[in-house]
């Protein structure tokens, strides 16, 4: 395996790899590894997500997944590296994480098999699909504001390449704590599915990134939380939420909402059922 990085180096991007505690550029250049400012690993035209994959999930939301996968889409707009921060803005209350292996593709692919669409991955990364489920009563079917808006998709830290996605663990800590924990292994479409599946009629070109789905356990986050995906053979992405400095305008659009969708699928899709409420939130 090996991994390379993009990170902000004498202010322009650069392609780094790690070398014990320092990232290295090919001329030569470092930088100590604590002190890099980090960039998502690829610069993507789209970046694709699976709606349920893992089982645990589909458990979880009490739900039956359909015979083939669906999908929504995040802007790339809303990228962040990792130690980045997730902004949870003014008058919102349901910021989840939802930690994730993310696919890299690596050459244009189109109308490929399962089997063959190994081939066309530059390899994997780490991502935490954030959601901003106080829109989640918006958008129906696209998630386009839950999903899409600034700074909910961190990525990173690095690309890695010949990494086996097979059976490998992923867990996701707030503050430390693990809050999810599952393996790659309880995914019910593959990593090599997933691509052949949507480049059947979309073109996915270099850089473009495909999430590949989260376990049970995202829940909401708070600002001050520190949030920490680990993927086994892929290291760890690290991110801070913070308190946006300004509320969502209500003079346009639809308003933040707390409605049973909305707290039902922040708190796990399946509190009302079990006769609990979910925490009281200031």
């Amino acid at each position: 395996m090996s991994e390379r990085r993009r990170i902000l180096l004498d202010g322009s991007p650069a392609t780094v790899v790690p070398t014990g505690d320092r990232l290295v550029a090919s001329d030569g250049r470092s930088v100590p590894t604590s002190d890099a400012v980090h960039l998502p690993p690829s610069v993507p035209t789209k970046i694709i997500c699976v709606h349920l994959n893992h089982t645990s999930r589909v458990r979880e939301f009490m739900v039956k997944l359909p015979p083939a996968p669906t999908y929504f889409h995040k802007p790339t707009s809303s990228l962040v590296g990792h130690r980045g921060h997730v902004v949870r803005p003014e008058r919102c209350k349901y910021l989840n994480y939802e930690g994730e292996v993310v696919i890299v593709i690596g050459r244009p692919c189109r109308n490929v098999s399962p089997d063959a669409a190994g081939d066309y991955i530059a390899g994997y990364t780490i991502g935490n699909d954030f959601g901003l489920h106080d829109f989640r009563d918006t958008d129906a079917g696209s998630m386009l504001r839950v999903k899409g808006s600034d700074t909910m998709c961190p990525v990173g830290p690095g690309l890695v390449e010949g990494w086996d996605f097979r059976n490998k663990t992923l867990r996701t800590l707030v503050n430390g704590e693990v809050r999810q924990e599952g393996n790659t292994s309880e995914m019910t479409w593959d990593m090599h599915y997933l691509v052949a599946d949507l480049a059947r009629t979309i073109t996915l070109l270099p850089g473009d990134m495909v999430f590949s789905g989260t376990p049970a356990g995202s829940r909401p986050a708070e600002p001050g939380d520190v949030v920490t995906v680990e993927v086994e053979g892929l290291g760890a992405l690290i991110n801070t939420v913070v308190a946006g400095p300004t509320p969502v305008r209500d003079d346009c659009g639809a308003q933040p909402s707390e409605s049973e969708e909305v707290v039902s699928t922040a708190f796990g899709g399946d509190w009302e059922f079990r006769g609990i409420r979910p925490p009281r939130r200031g």
